[in-house]
């Protein structure tokens, strides 16, 4: 895809992003929800922090303009910015709005004086280590939830029972770091997954993949994809979504089952109260 070009991050980083990258836009681009947050600045328009979104959006700029971002592993936006995701969800806001005008002054000084591509990259990628710095250590969570989720379609009773909670508190723990509830998240990591499996495993059919993915059956796959991405799926691996994602838009740093869900997060929670 000659218009997007993610690179990967530094490694300290790489527990909270999934990658920087840099695009010079051709025209009108459809974007598939992921789970992620991204920052990204626009020169001449400023930096805005894209949130979570529940279904596929498109923009149009002028073609030729040029943006540099960083985008945040799902979950891990919550933590950096210090609010909550579902304040952000569908919706692209100001830097500033989110952390105040003279971060945002500060930030756009050191992209503007910064020389190429690289450079401007790693300025935002300094933005995202000093915000981590100025935070504890992050939930385990949210990583645990996306890993598990990739992996197959765990019921939201499993999900809450691992971890130790209620259906209500699990719900309110999601909202807060991905911007929506288990549900939700579970039906956009599952599409995710369908669309990892169909890069990975070239000639198989739309059913098997279907199945593969945890989707109930071929006529469900459809539905959902019509649902979160707005094409069918033929269309939406024939489109730029596959390349535009990736497949560690949503893998966690190491494999995890669902069943650690409940030590770390028990672990996490009486380290919190010590």
């Amino acid at each position: 895809m000659g218009w997007y070009t993610p690179l990967p991050t530094a490694p300290d980083l790489h527990d909270a992003l999934v990658c920087a990258w840099s695009a010079r836009t051709t025209g009108q681009h459809l974007l598939v929800p992921d789970a992620c947050v991204d920052v990204l600045w626009i020169p001449g328009v400023g930096v805005r922090i894209c949130g979570p979104e529940t279904a596929a959006w498109s923009f149009t700029l002028p073609a030729g303009t040029e943006s540099f971002g960083i985008r945040f592993r799902p979950g891990q936006a919550s933590h950096a910015l210090g609010t909550s995701a579902a304040d952000l969800r569908d919706i692209r806001v100001g830097f500033a709005d989110v952390l105040g005008s003279a971060a945002e002054r500060t930030l756009v000084d050191r992209l503007e004086h910064a020389d190429g591509t690289t450079a401007r990259l790693t300025v935002l990628q300094n933005t995202a280590r000093c915000l981590l710095a100025g935070r504890s250590d992050p939930d385990p969570l949210p990583a645990h939830l996306t890993t598990a989720l990739f992996t197959r379609s765990w019921s939201v009773e499993e999900l809450a029972d691992a971890s130790s909670m209620t259906g209500r508190h699990l719900r309110r723990r999601c909202n807060d770091a991905f911007g929506y509830g288990p549900s939700t998240l579970r039906a956009i990591l599952r599409l995710q997954r369908f669309m990892n499996l169909a890069r990975s495993s070239s000639g198989r059919g739309l059913a098997a993949l279907a199945s593969d993915a945890g989707f109930s059956d071929q006529a469900h796959l459809s539905r959902e994809c019509r649902r979160i991405a707005s094409l069918t799926p033929t269309a939406l691996l024939a489109s730029e979504a596959p390349d535009w994602h990736g497949g560690a838009s949503v893998l966690a740093t190491r494999p995890t089952d669902v069943r650690s869900i409940q030590d770390d997060t028990v672990r996490a929670a009486e380290e919190s109260a010590a």
